[in-house]
C-alpha cells in the first residue's frame, strides 16, 4: 500500500513538472541592435573615435580640468550613486546565499508536565530510567546542536536570480559611468558660459566707456549750438541703459559660479578661470568614429543592455516557479533531561535528515501573475534598449550638424563685426565733420555691441557642442 502511494505521489509531480514545462513566454522579444553605417550622407569611415579620449587629454583648460576633478570627487549626486553600487553588490551577495545551504547552531531548555493518565503520563509511570529510579517530574529538557536547511536548485531558479542581481549590479555600474559623463558635461558647459559672461562684460564695459565720452563729446557741441538736448538725452539713456545691462550680467556670473559650485559640492566663493579672450579659443577636434561603436561606448545603452540581460534571467526564474522544488533538512546535537548526560555519546546524540519535494498544485494565480510579469518588463526592457540606442545616435547626428552649421554661422558674424567696427569709426569721422546725425553713431555703436555678444554666443554653442558630441559619443567615463 505504501509503495503504491508513493508512486502516486511521483506520478502526480511529474505531471505538474511537465504541465510547468509546457507554459511559455506570452511574448519573447529580441532586442535590435542595428544602427546606420555613418551618421550623415557624407560621413567618412573611419573608427578614430573622440569617445576613447580620457577627459584630461580632452580638455585643455587647466582651470576647466582642476573644476572636474574636484566635482569627481565631491558631488553628492555621484557620491550617492556610488552607494547605489554598494547596495547592488549586495544584492548580488544575497541571491549567491540563497542557493547556499543555511546552517545555524540553536540551543535551548524548558520544564514538561504530562498528565499521568495520558499515553505519555503512563508510558512514564509504568517504566523506570534505571532500576529505582523514575522520570523526574516536571521532565527538564536541554538541547543544543546544529540544523540546516537547502534547497536544491534543479531548474536553476535560484541561480538565475542570482545571475539577474549581477547583471542589475553591472547596470548600476553603468548608471555611474553615464553620471559621470554628465557631470562632466555640465561643468565644462557652466564654465565656456562663464568665459562667455566674463567676455560680455568685458565688451560692454568698454562700449559703456566709448559711449560716456561721446557723451561728453555731445555735450560739448550742444553747448556750441551744433546739436540739440534730444542728441544730448539719447546718447545719455544708451549709457543708463547698457550700466543697467552690466548688473544684469554680473547676475548672470554669480549664479553660474553658483552652479558650478554646487556641481563640485561645495558653499558659493569665486570659481578660478582664464581670463583669455574666448574668441580666441580654439574649438576642439572632433572624430565622431563608427555608428556601430556606440553600442561598446555609450554607458546608457550598456547599462540598457544589462537590464535587458537582467530581465530575461528573471522571467526563466519565474517560469521555475511552477516547477517542483526540492528541499533537504538536517539536524545533528545532543538532547538530555539532565545537563550532567547532556554531552553523553552516543546515548544523548540526536540527528535527523529529511527531504521535501513541494510543487504548486491549486491557485497558481500569484505565480502566473509574477510570471507574466516578468515577461512584460523584459518586453519593455528590450524596447528601452532601443530606445536608448536610437537616442544616442540622434543626439550624435544633432550634435555634428550643429557643429557645422555654428562654423558657417560664426565666420559670417566674425565679418560681421569686423564691418560694423569699420562703420563705428566711419560715422565718428561723418560726426565731426557734420556729415552724419548722432542717431547713426548710436544706431552703429548699438548694432556692434549686439554683434559682439552674439559672437561671444556663437563661440560659446561652439564649444558647448563639442562637448556635447564628446559626451553622445559616449567619452569621459573611460
Amino acid at each position: 500500500m505504501t509503495q503504491k502511494i508513493l508512486k502516486y505521489i511521483a506520478l502526480g509531480l511529474m505531471i505538474l513538472a511537465i504541465n510547468a514545462c509546457n507554459i511559455q513566454p506570452l511574448v519573447q522579444k529580441q532586442e535590435n541592435k542595428a544602427v546606420p553605417d555613418a551618421y550623415t550622407a557624407d560621413s567618412t569611415q573611419d573608427s578614430t573615435n573622440s569617445a576613447d579620449i580620457k577627459w584630461k587629454d580632452f580638455f585643455s583648460d587647466p582651470y576647466l580640468i582642476a573644476l572636474i576633478d574636484t566635482a569627481l570627487g565631491r558631488n553628492q549626486e555621484l557620491n550617492i550613486m556610488l552607494q547605489e553600487i554598494n547596495i547592488s553588490n549586495n544584492e548580488v551577495r544575497a541571491r549567491k546565499g540563497e542557493y547556499l545551504p543555511f546552517v545555524g547552531l540553536s540551543g535551548g531548555s524548558g520544564l514538561d508536565k504530562v498528565g499521568r493518565y495520558t499515553r505519555n503520563g503512563a508510558l512514564e509511570a509504568n517504566n523506570e530510567i534505571r532500576p529505582g529510579q523514575e522520570f523526574p517530574e516536571p521532565l527538564p529538557d536541554f538541547i543544543f546542536g546544529a540544523q540546516a536547511s537547502w534547497e536544491i536548485d534543479v531548474w536553476k531558479k535560484l541561480r538565475n536570480s542570482k545571475k539577474s542581481a549581477v547583471f542589475e549590479y553591472l547596470a548600476s555600474v553603468e548608471g555611474k559611468n553615464f553620471m559621470v559623463t554628465h557631470l562632466i558635461s555640465e561643468i565644462a558647459d557652466a564654465y565656456y558660459e562663464l568665459l562667455a559672461l566674463d567676455n560680455q562684460l568685458v565688451i560692454l564695459k568698454q562700449n559703456i566707456q566709448i559711449q560716456t565720452n561721446a557723451l561728453e563729446i555731445v555735450k560739448l557741441q550742444k553747448a556750441a549750438a551744433k546739436v540739440t538736448e534730444l542728441a544730448v538725452r539719447k546718447f545719455e539713456a544708451e549709457v543708463y541703459k547698457n550700466r543697467g545691462r552690466q548688473f544684469y550680467i554680473e547676475q548672470q556670473i554669480v549664479e553660474t559660479e553658483n552652479r558650478i559650485n554646487f556641481l563640485m559640492g561645495r558653499f558659493p566663493q569665486p570659481v578660478q578661470r582664464s581670463t583669455s579672450n574666448i574668441v580666441d579659443l580654439k574649438p576642439l577636434a572632433i572624430s565622431s568614429g563608427l555608428p556601430s561603436q556606440l553600442l561598446a561606448n555609450r554607458p546608457d545603452i550598456r547599462r540598457a543592455e544589462m537590464e535587458l540581460e537582467a530581465s530575461k534571467l528573471n522571467v526563466k526564474a519565474a517560469k521555475a516557479e511552477f516547477y517542483p522544488s526540492l528541499k533537504i533538512t538536517s539536524n545533528l546535537g545532543y538532547q538530555a533531561f539532565n545537563p550532567k548526560f547532556l554531552l553523553s555519546t552516543p546515548e544523548s546524540i540526536i540527528y535527523g535528515l529529511a527531504g521535501e519535494l513541494l510543487a504548486p498544485l491549486v491557485n497558481r494565480n500569484a505565480i502566473k501573475a509574477h510570471f507574466y510579469t516578468a515577461n512584460s518588463k523584459q518586453v519593455q526592457a528590450a524596447f528601452e534598449y532601443e530606445k536608448t540606442i536610437l537616442n544616442a545616435y540622434i543626439e550624435v547626428a544633432n550634435q555634428l550638424s550643429k557643429i557645422n552649421n555654428l562654423e558657417k554661422s560664426y565666420d559670417f558674424m566674425a565679418k560681421q563685426v569686423d564691418a560694423l567696427n569699420q562703420s563705428i569709426s566711419i560715422s565718428n569721422d561723418l560726426f565731426a565733420s557734420a556729415r552724419a546725425d548722432y542717431m547713426e553713431i548710436l544706431m552703429t555703436q548699438r548694432d556692434a555691441l549686439d554683434a559682439k555678444f552674439e559672437l561671444i554666443e556663437t563661440k560659446k554653442m561652439q564649444l558647448n557642442a563639442r562637448v556635447s558630441v564628446y559626451k553622445a559619443l559616449g567619452g569621459g567615463w573611460k
